[in-house]
């Protein structure tokens, strides 16, 4: 069926935006891709991905491309903080019986393959610039951008991320991110043979973690507990993270924590949720990925269902010939899988804060598990 629209704007050239231009030019689409970084940089150290993120690479076609440069692995290993083995969570094979589980990979890396997919898509990446304002009627969008120049297009689709312009815009007043009350530590270090898929010990008020990104690398993460959104020192991050990892007694954690140094990019982030209640379109524009559902990492889903997003939203608007049915449609598959993800990402987060109870948390890990495996 032909498209309902012929040329989009996509604002934002994260995971959502470049994987939604990918699927468009797929099917024929003209998309133009506004990013407000004029090096089109991507921060951060290590990212974890499910089996179902692996599945989504496979549509993209980027997968091959990710197994070489990143790591896929299967299982994940919980231990206490003393080293105990409580349980391996397994990791279906939804990518293909020939691709592992899970994985993960350097975010700057990732950006770089979806960049680079993006690019040979013939999308055309304008950098250095984002919407200055928009104004719509039914047949278009017109856009004037911060650059000076203009653009009519078919669906402009908001993928600008957590503290989105284009939200702000289409939904003035929308409630923005919410602090969840925990922060994420995260570093890079050489990876020893042993580090061959994720592993995760589970302390009282800590949780820290470690995966391969590459054959050579890992990274390592620990969660904890802030009451207050606070600023941390960058002059501080390396001591702190040492001293966040001395009570556990793992010989495995205690020889990362030696290895620590001033060249393990150690960098911390504030964990923030959001979910927007719909609709997240209102005529043609539309908001996707972290700009209406921003989860916390315990469930290593956020990325997910962002390049999800991306997938659907094309196969819907191939589907149907109407926008505002094509876009009522893609929300209603979306809602409800994004919202399991956030919410109970959120609640896992506020069982470890308080001490919760441990059968609640394993049961959701297991429920959002399994609902993750199924076809979007």
């Amino acid at each position: 069926m032909t498209h309902p629209v012929q040329r989009v704007l996509i604002v934002g050239g994260g995971f959502s935006g470049m994987s939604a231009a990918i699927e468009l030019r797929k099917r024929g689409v003209a998309v133009d891709l506004a990013e407000i970084d004029a090096g089109w940089r991507s921060y951060g150290a290590g990212i974890s991905l499910g089996g179902a993120t692996l599945r989504a690479f496979r549509t993209l076609g980027v997968l091959d491309e990710f197994v070489r440069r990143g790591s896929a692995h299967d299982n994940v290993d919980l231990h206490t903080s003393g080293g105990h083995h409580i349980a391996t969570l397994p990791t279906p094979r939804l990518a293909g019986p020939d691709v592992p589980g899970g994985g993960a990979i350097m975010r700057p890396v990732l950006a770089e393959i979806l960049a680079e997919a993006t690019r040979a898509s013939g999308t055309t990446v304008r950098l250095g610039c984002t919407f200055a304002s928009f104004t719509q009627d039914a047949d278009g969008v017109d856009v004037t951008f911060t650059d000076g120049a203009t653009g009519r297009y078919g669906l402009v689709i908001g993928a600008d991320g957590l503290y989105s312009a284009m939200r702000d815009a289409l939904f003035p007043g929308a409630a923005g991110p919410k602090y969840t009350g925990q922060g994420v530590w995260r570093a890079v270090l050489p990876r020893p043979a042993y580090i061959d898929h994720a592993m995760m010990w589970l302390g009282p008020k800590i949780k820290a973690g470690v995966a391969p990104v590459s054959d050579t690398e890992m990274y390592l993460y620990v969660t904890e507990d802030r009451a207050e959104r606070t600023y941390v020192d960058p002059a501080q991050f390396l001591p702190l993270l040492r001293d966040l990892l001395a009570p556990f007694d793992v010989p495995a954690l205690q020889a990362i924590r030696a290895r620590l140094a001033e060249d393990s990019q150690v960098i911390y982030r504030p964990l923030e949720g959001l979910l927007l209640p719909r609709p997240w379109h209102r005529g043609r524009v539309v908001l996707i990925g972290d700009t209406v559902h921003a989860t916390t990492p315990h469930m290593a889903s956020g990325a997910c269902i962002g390049i999800e997003d991306a997938i659907v939203l094309a196969e819907e608007l191939e589907r149907h010939a109407d926008i505002d049915t094509a876009l009522d449609a893609f929300e209603e598959r979306r809602w409800e899988r994004c919202r399991m993800v956030v919410e109970n990402s959120g609640r896992l987060g506020e069982i470890e804060i308080t001490g919760g109870d441990k059968a609640e948390h394993g049961r959701i890990m297991r429920e959002t598990l399994v609902a993750l495996a199924q076809a979007i």
